[in-house]
């Protein structure tokens, strides 16, 4: 059995901006995150900070396709090896966007069941607070966390 998963959501803006929104920190830091080290980068290793988790977690780029799609490294969440997460981005018609991200990597394991799916609702919120922000300028992250 191979643990994965993939979520989607239509986002009533053009790709570039969409895509800029995922790359770049300080945009991704007023929907999903609350701190990041710097820019996604092939090669590049930055730190995100969530507002749940005392920690910051290790991401690190392998792919970045401008207005195409994105591919990091970060630890699995069940503690147990690394997962590879890719984000795509689709032009739809009237200059909308389909995001859609992936995740796979987790042990085959309880706990990487439950972890996969902690992480599937994870990047759906991530994707709606994403069309919160882009699409009515508002934070549906803030006051979230737990």
């Amino acid at each position: 059995m191979d643990l994965k998963f993939q979520v989607q959501l239509k986002i009533r803006m053009p790709v570039a901006q969409v895509f800029d929104a995922v790359v770049d920190h300080r945009k991704l830091a007023g929907y999903f995150i609350e701190t990041a080290t710097g820019p996604l980068a092939p090669g590049v290793t930055v730190m995100w900070k969530f507002p749940e988790f005392d920690e910051s977690s290790p991401v690190t780029a392998r792919e970045v396709v401008k207005d195409e799609r994105v591919v990091f490294e970060w630890g699995s969440a069940a503690g147990e090896g690394v997962n590879t997460v890719e984000i795509v981005f689709k032009p739809l018609d009237g200059g909308n966007t389909l995001v859609q991200v992936s995740e796979a990597g987790w042990p085959e394991t309880q706990a990487g069941i439950t972890a996969s799916q902690g992480n599937a609702g994870g990047w759906m919120h991530m994707l709606a607070a994403m069309k919160g922000s882009l699409e009515y300028g508002i934070n549906l992250r803030a006051g979230g966390a737990f």
